[in-house]
Parts: C-alpha cells; sequence; structure tokens
C-alpha cells in the first residue's frame, strides 16, 4: 500500500530550456536525477554532499551543479550512483518529513499548489508508516494540511 502513495512522477527543473535535474522525495530522502553526458568515462564524474551544500560534475571542468541544498541531510547515509545515462542523487533528509520544495536553493521552486501536494502525499505517507495495514491512498484533506514533520507532536521515533 505504501507504493501507492511514492511519488507519482519526478518534478523537473528546467534552465534556458534545458533540464538541469528531475527529482522526487519521500518523507526519508530527496532524490535528484541526472542526466549524463555522452562519451565521458563514469570515473570522470563526481558528486560531493555536504549537510547543506553539493557539487556535481566533471573532474577538471566547472561544477555542473555546485548549491546549498533546501534543508540539511545525513552526509553519512547520503550516497551517489550512476545507472545507465543517470546520475543518482540519495540525500537522506537530516529532519525526516520535511516537505522540500527544491532540493536546491533558489533553483526550480515547486509552484504553491504543487508544494501543497507534495506535503499532502507526504502526510499520507506518515500516515501510512504509522498505521500499516490501513490504505491512506484515496485519503484527502479539506483546508490546507498539517505539515508533516510537526504534525500530533511530530513524528515517531523509531521510525
Amino acid at each position: 500500500m505504501a507504493e501507492k502513495l511514492a511519488p507519482e512522477k519526478r518534478h523537473v527543473f528546467v534552465h534556458n530550456d534545458q533540464k538541469v535535474f528531475e527529482w522526487d522525495q519521500t518523507l526519508e530522502e530527496v532524490n535528484i536525477y541526472i542526466s549524463l553526458p555522452p562519451n565521458v568515462h563514469p570515473k570522470q564524474f563526481y558528486c560531493k554532499i555536504q549537510s547543506k551544500h553539493i557539487e556535481v560534475g566533471i573532474k577538471g571542468n566547472p561544477p555542473y551543479l555546485n548549491h546549498d541544498l533546501t534543508s540539511p541531510v545525513k552526509t553519512d547515509s547520503s550516497f551517489w550512483t550512476l545507472e545507465d545515462d543517470t546520475m543518482h542523487v540519495f540525500l537522506q533528509k537530516r529532519d525526516k518529513g520535511q516537505t522540500w520544495s527544491s532540493p536546491v536553493v533558489g533553483q526550480g521552486q515547486l509552484d504553491p499548489y504543487t508544494s501543497d501536494l507534495e506535503q499532502k502525499r507526504l502526510m499520507l505517507q506518515r500516515f501510512q508508516e504509522e498505521n500499516p495495514g490501513f490504505d491512506f491512498s484515496q485519503a484527502q484533506f479539506s483546508g490546507n494540511c498539517p505539515d508533516p514533520r510537526t504534525f500530533m507532536g511530530g513524528i515517531r521515533s523509531g521510525q
């Protein structure tokens, strides 16, 4: 049932008519997907993940991404991989349940409507996680959705 509340599609950040990256999020993580240029050896790519900053590029060239993150991440459980022609950056949120409007500060912010939909989806993911066996995939909120990180005393520890 939890898979019904997974991100339906990735958000796309476009700059100057070029796709810079795609991304999605869950209660615990933010995933960034970057299409890799052809004819570059995989060992030439790099990604540096810091608590509040990310840098991605090709060794010996200016960074492709060099930005502060929207919120802090756990560096010891964040990592990156190369999958076919895509770099997948897995960022473990420091504050589980926090809704990110973009992975990086000032770039590709979600519009208010889409941000609200993300917050609702994460809130339903939290309900699903805390109440296994119940199906919240069709649940709806009337009015404003509460913050999934702080609602009813916050996310239960040990989860």
